[in-house]
């Protein structure tokens, strides 16, 4: 089928041995790739109940058919696994530009199982894999690393003119639990422990280059397709205030509300919002739009710190996330200072979300005397400390390395950990945007934001926050089109430019398929059913999909907002119909 190269590059990493598998024309067809592709081979290949750092956990990682195109948004790849940190189904994309390369060596996964006996670093191309010894890799930050292995292929691969390094740092070597991929330096496959699954397999990088090129099904469509979003997205309001304020606008959105998470998740906003909103990141640094390939909304903030004991510092960030988890949660006072603790996150390999969270969490217990160690709201090196001992597995961060689920249970504060199925949610408190309650609830891989970015429709007026019944069928909707996106792997923010009749017109053109929006809404409910299989295989239980306890029994002091448990069923039940599962959310035999 045009669009694929019909190829599973398959890696055994104890024996150093691979083999190219066929893909089938009507495996592709129903999965389109990407997650729906992942999610069919962890079904197949991945024993059931796998511990995820055993050999037999395969890890994943694809570019979906609409990469290497000239399709806008499409420059992202997707890495899969059962995750460490959950237990359960672990996707995690990242854009920056190593999706071209990873196209280009010429096939449309690579899944990687056994453990390495010793460090190594993998060179895939379309001739296969090459092992690298990678011993003089392995204690490296993820920035060293990239540097690296791409001097290494510049040296040594002159026909290599674009390749890509996917890199762990220490805190996948040590298996922290919520370990990156990076690449580009500052992009991440963030959430879910994908890192942690790869530096279990000694595998310290992931080089990709080739020169392979997929066929496209009708190239004039897609060149016309491309040039009309184009022209559609030079007056999109938010093409323009991402390109403007980036994601750090959301600062003031959600602050706003009241929806702003402060104080581990206390309070809805913090009295240092002007030091950490979008104007002071632009005031105070630097600020160069930055977009991925393949890209014109420039989302990304390449900030330079102008003044202080930061100065010169340079990161692409810090995004809304990023602030929301060290500004908020922790309360970091400046934006210069989340910039240093987001680039020491990005040197060790760590995801911001759940360091914010967990150092918030260690701070918590501190003050409530539950463990002996030094730090307190704010107090930034104190934090950094923390995140060190974190990735080196050291003390206390030994045991938040576990994760939130893990770490919290070992401290006795299993009743205030702020989780869903062991991920800490992202930066949209569901006390006030309730359907992100449902998000968070749903999402096969944890507390989400972006399985369905339900917070657009809420904060924008197109969904009523306070309204429960009927919200369940409008998520569903949201979370259909966009679960198609993680098959074409396709970045979020062009989820206003890309409906489904634009979605049909962009696979037609680039595999030949003709879909009615019906038939990929179907595409994309076997892709959610086929998650649900995996997770409910791994133990998933209905009690899974609730909220912690905070969010149901505490109101926000500023808004006096909460969202109960009765509302949280009533929205759970009516999802569960809508998907076609039973009481208990599962879904029909496949």
């Amino acid at each position: 089928m045009h669009g694929f190269y019909n190829k599973l590059l398959s890696i055994d990493a104890g024996s150093r041995g691979h083999v190219v598998l066929p893909l089938g024309e009507e495996l592709l067809a129903r999965t389109l790739g990407g997650k729906g592709l992942a999610a069919r081979l962890l079904l197949e290949h991945n024993p059931p109940g796998v511990d995820p750092y055993d050999p037999e956990n395969r890890l994943i990682i694809a570019a979906g058919p609409v990469a290497g195109t000239g399709i806008w948004g499409s420059c992202r790849h997707g890495v899969f696994t059962k995750s460490p940190q959950t237990g359960l189904f672990s996707e995690s994309y990242s854009g920056g530009t190593a999706a071209e390369p990873i196209a280009a060596a010429g096939y449309d996964a690579v899944m990687i199982s056994g453990v390495s006996d010793q460090p190594v670093w993998l060179e895939i191309t379309p001739a296969g894999v090459e092992f690298h010894d990678a011993s003089a890799l392995w204690g490296l930050d993820c920035y060293e690393t990239e540097d690296a292995v791409k001097e290494w292929l510049q040296a040594n691969r002159p026909q290599a003119k674009r390749s890509a390094a996917l890199v762990v740092g220490p805190a996948g070597e040590n298996r922290v639990a919520f370990a990156v991929i990076e690449n580009d330096y500052w992009r991440s496959a963030g959430r879910t422990g994908v890192g942690a699954v790869l530096g279990r397999k000694r595998i310290k990088a992931v080089a990709f280059w080739g020169q392979a090129a997929k066929s496209l099904a009708h190239p004039e469509m897609v060149k016309a397709f491309a040039k009309e979003v184009a022209a559609k997205g030079k007056d999109d309001a938010g093409v323009k205030a991402y390109k403007t304020k980036g994601t750090p606008m959301m600062v003031d959105v959600m602050s706003h509300v009241g929806s702003f998470p402060a104080r581990y998740w206390q309070e809805g906003t913090v009295a240092h919002r002007e030091q950490i909103n979008a104007d002071a990141l632009h005031g105070r640094c630097q600020v160069t739009p930055h977009a991925c390939l393949k890209c014109f909304i420039a989302c990304g903030r390449l900030s330079t710190v102008k003044q202080g004991r930061h100065a010169g510092l340079k990161i692409e960030g810090p995004e809304y996330e990023t602030i929301y988890a060290f500004g908020g949660l922790c309360e970091v006072e400046t934006i210069e200072e989340i910039a240093y603790l987001n680039d020491l996150c990005d040197r060790l390999g760590m995801d911001t979300i759940s360091a914010g969270n967990l150092a918030a969490l260690a701070i918590e217990a501190v003050r409530q005397g539950k463990v002996d160690y030094d730090i307190d709201y704010g107090q930034v090196d104190k934090i950094a400390g923390l995140l060190n001992d974190i990735a080196q597995r050291r003390g206390l961060g030994d045991i938040l390395a576990l994760g939130i689920k893990a770490a919290a249970a070992e401290l006795g504060m299993a009743d205030q950990a702020i989780h869903v199925k062991g991920l800490e949610p992202a930066g949209y408190d569901p006390r006030v945007l309730k359907g992100m309650g449902l998000a968070y609830g749903t999402s096969p891989r944890g507390a989400c934001h972006l399985r369905a970015t339900f917070y657009k429709p809420e904060l924008s007026g197109m969904v009523d926050p306070e309204t429960i019944p009927g919200k369940a069928a409008v998520f569903v909707q949201w979370e259909d089109r966009l679960t198609f996106f993680d098959t074409l792997i396709l970045c979020r923010f062009y989820r206003d430019l890309y409906q489904w009749e634009d979605l049909g017109r962009m696979v037609q053109a680039v595999t030949g398929l003709e879909l009615s929006s019906g038939q990929m809404q179907a595409l994309a409910k076997r892709v959610l059913d086929d998650t649900r299989r995996f997770n409910l295989r791994e133990g998933l239980t209905v009690a899974d999909d609730r909220l912690p306890k905070r969010f149901t029994s505490e109101a926000l002091p500023e808004t006096g907002k909460a969202i109960s448990a009765e509302q949280m069923e009533v929205m759970l039940s009516e999802y569960y119909q809508a998907r076609g599962w039973d009481a208990e959310g599962r879904p029909p035999e496949a």
